[in-house]
């Protein structure tokens, strides 16, 4: 005998009754608690009206959350996650089994030019043995020309066409077999045309920037027929963007200056990016450190500081960017806490009579400063006490000095024409080398990676030597730079040391960039119809997507390199 009876009442039945009830006794005891509080005789048709206000309200309230609701679905579809992001953990699996099918792709991978051309070689050799499953998934051509099957070309006879055979002795295939041919081959020669495939799936960028969707691109794959195809193999999911910069042609577009909220009324000698990209210094005669917040767009000022007794020569931050040290023609030098918004100055050196301490360099590690001195005297100076702590002498005059990347060595040269290496840690030197060709070394700079350093010399010759190498006993460089036709004021490599860029104050437009992989210079660098003006000191951002430059008319031009994705 079942358990449940075959007489049950419906539960909507049920409900219904139940409801009835309630309404028949609610009104009743708030009649009797009305009745004893005051005696007040209850209003029935006046609760019903309550109550029909109540439930249409409520209602309309469901009404307005199922269409909010649709809005957003609407929204979803035509936007995607631009206007509602997706949010890990929080998809319906109901909505996930209903839009993802077992046999449809999850990932996609590019394949070669052979894979495509094989897919139509097989639509050939199968003929009709396709499924019918197969069948009903393929898209049907509109129109089919029924003279290809009864037409034959003698792919033999051109001279062009010899490259459709697949055997050697093969000359007379059917029109279908030379249309299909034909396709594989245009495939095979021009690959880069997926997106022109029915079958290939569209990528989705979630920014609204035009120049992060370019920046960000990935090549999707394509060609997974299950999803249990990926755990199949072992080639790569996502194919990513080379990093290598290919020489010739620099991709740049010019911003905004980035002094324009506050440009400066002399010629601006120094400016350097923060490490955390978004803070550039800029300093100039007019005796004014200023900061910036670049952005490529606003460029807003943040702060700026008149230091009276001292036009700016040369200002850098510390590679930690706590401090940033400024220098002019005079026999002491101003330290800015940017912590602490305090400036301390530095010197005059005890025991030592420079008149001036206008050129020097940080190290790496952000211990010491090396000043130039007089007669070939390098001066090291702690950046916690401010005080000297070792000097360096060399044979000549010293012009200019340059870290390692790991802070532990130094390179000076100056006007014996020599580079000297010296080792900070026992502060003497170790290596002393002739610069090829050169009589007076006037700017030097070591790569940030790898073992290149690169010495300017009042000729205008840049020479580019790997230091390994060049302590070997190899005096050629690797490469003899000749754009310059007067002194080289500075060199500068980019963070990765693909970009090297050497200059000149003496020269309009004298700027080059040279990409130091082929050791050619980008053929569209200067800018033909832009006027760099007298350039007076430039620099990199610390991951390469800016670069600025200041020049003597008081301006700080501001750039973007499109190869890098980051400033």
């Amino acid at each position: 005998m079942s358990l449940i009876s075959q007489n049950a009442v419906p539960k909507e039945l049920k409900k219904k009754k139940r409801d009835a009830k309630k309404d028949e006794i609610a009104p009743v005891e708030e009649g009797h608690e009305e009745a004893e509080d005051g005696g007040a005789v209850v209003d029935l048709e006046d609760v019903k009206n309550q109550k029909r206000k109540r439930v249409r309200k409520e209602k309309d309230e469901q009404m307005e959350t199922e269409r909010e609701k649709e809005m957003k679905r609407l929204e979803n579809s035509l936007f995607g996650s631009l206007y509602a992001p997706l949010e890990f953990g929080k998809v319906d699996e109901e909505e996930f089994r209903d839009e993802v099918d077992n046999t449809a792709a999850l990932f996609f991978t590019d394949r070669s030019a052979n894979s495509a051309v094989s897919v139509y070689e097989e639509d050939v050799d199968m003929g009709g043995e396709s499924d019918e499953l197969e069948a009903d998934n393929q898209r049907k051509p509109v129109w089919v020309d029924e003279e290809e099957e009864k037409a034959t070309i003698n792919i033999a006879k051109v001279n062009r066409l010899r490259k459709l055979r697949k055997e050697e002795d093969e000359s007379v295939i059917s029109g279908s077999a030379y249309v299909s041919r034909l396709r594989a081959q245009h495939i095979k020669m021009n690959p880069g045309t997926d997106w022109a495939r029915p079958d290939t799936h569209s990528r989705d960028y979630n920014s609204s920037d035009e120049d992060s969707d370019k920046e960000s691109e990935v090549v999707v794959a394509t060609g997974f027929q299950d999803a249990e195809d990926i755990l199949r193999t072992n080639e790569d999911l996502v194919l990513k963007r080379s990093a290598k910069l290919l020489p010739g042609h620099l991709e740049f577009s010019r911003l905004g200056d980035a002094n324009l909220k506050d440009p400066s009324n002399a010629p601006v000698n120094s400016v350097q990016f923060h490490k955390n990209a978004q803070l550039l210094l800029v300093g100039g005669l007019d005796r004014t450190l200023r900061f910036f917040q670049v952005d490529g767009k606003k460029n807003e000022k943040i702060q700026s500081i008149f230091l009276e007794d001292c036009p700016i020569r040369k200002a850098a931050f510390l590679s930690d960017g706590s401090q940033a040290i400024v220098t002019g023609r005079r026999k002491f030098a101003y330290s800015f806490d940017l912590v602490k918004a305090q400036v301390d100055r530095i010197g005059p050196l005890a025991g030592r009579d420079e008149k001036s301490l206008e050129s020097f360099e940080v190290s790496p590690d952000s211990k010491t400063i090396a000043f130039l001195g007089n007669e070939g005297h390098i001066l090291l100076v702690s950046t916690k006490t401010k005080e000297l702590i070792g000097t360096l002498k060399m044979n000549g005059s010293v012009r200019s000095v340059a870290f390692t990347n790991d802070g532990q060595q130094l390179l000076s040269s100056g006007g014996d024409g020599k580079i000297y290496h010296w080792d900070l840690r026992t502060r003497s030197c170790f290596h002393i080398g002739v610069d090829e060709g050169c009589l007076n070394g006037t700017a030097l700079c070591a790569s940030p990676v790898g073992n290149l350093f690169a010495a300017g010399s009042d000729s205008g010759i840049v020479n580019i030597y790997n230091r390994d190498e060049f302590l070997g006993g190899k005096k050629k460089p690797l490469k003899a730079v000749e754009n310059l036709t007067t002194k080289v004021d500075f060199v500068k490599f980019n963070h990765d040391a693909q970009i090297l860029a050497v200059s000149s104050r003496m020269k309009k437009n004298s700027l080059k960039l040279i990409h130091v992989p082929s050791f050619t210079v980008f053929s569209n660098w200067p800018p033909p119809n832009q006027a760099l003006h007298y350039p007076s000191c430039m620099d990199f951002s610390p991951n390469g997507g800016f670069m600025a430059m200041g020049n003597a008319a008081g301006k700080v031009l501001l750039y973007k390199l499109h190869h890098y994705h980051h400033a």
